[in-house]
C-alpha cells in the first residue's frame, strides 16, 4: 500500500524539482547580466528571424518518426505473411531500422528548413 503512494509523490517532487531548479537558475542569469548592465533581448527571439521555431522542428521529426514507424509495422506485416519470417524478429527489425531512417530524414529536413532561413 505504502509503494501506491510513494510512487505519485516521489513523481511529484522530481518534476517540482526540476521546475524550480530551471526558474531559480535563470532568474539568477537574468539578474547577474542586469548587475553587469547587459541587454538582456538575447532571452527574446524576434518574430521576423526567419528561423524555424524549436517546437516546429521537434513536431517535424516526431512526425516523421511516426509515419516511418507506421511503414515498418506495415513492412514487418508484409514480411511476416509474403515471406514467412518470425514475428518476434520482422517486427522489431523493421521497427528499429524505419525509426533510424526517420530520424535520419527528419534531421535533412530541418537542416533545409534551417538552411533557407
Amino acid at each position: 500500500m505504502a509503494e501506491a503512494i510513494l510512487i505519485p509523490i516521489s513523481f511529484f517532487l522530481v518534476v517540482f524539482a526540476i521546475c524550480y531548479l530551471y526558474f531559480s537558475t535563470r532568474n539568477k542569469e537574468r539578474l547577474a547580466l542586469i548587475e553587469k548592465g547587459v541587454d538582456a533581448s538575447i532571452f527574446f527571439k524576434s518574430k521576423d528571424d526567419g528561423e524555424l521555431s524549436t517546437w516546429k522542428i521537434v513536431l517535424i521529426n516526431f512526425a516523421v518518426l511516426l509515419m516511418s514507424i507506421g511503414i515498418a509495422i506495415f513492412l514487418g506485416s508484409s514480411m511476416v505473411n509474403g515471406l514467412g519470417l518470425d514475428e518476434e524478429i520482422a517486427f522489431p527489425g523493421t521497427i528499429f531500422l524505419m525509426a533510424g531512417v526517420g530520424l535520419m530524414v527528419g534531421f535533412f529536413i530541418t537542416k533545409r528548413f534551417e538552411k533557407k532561413g
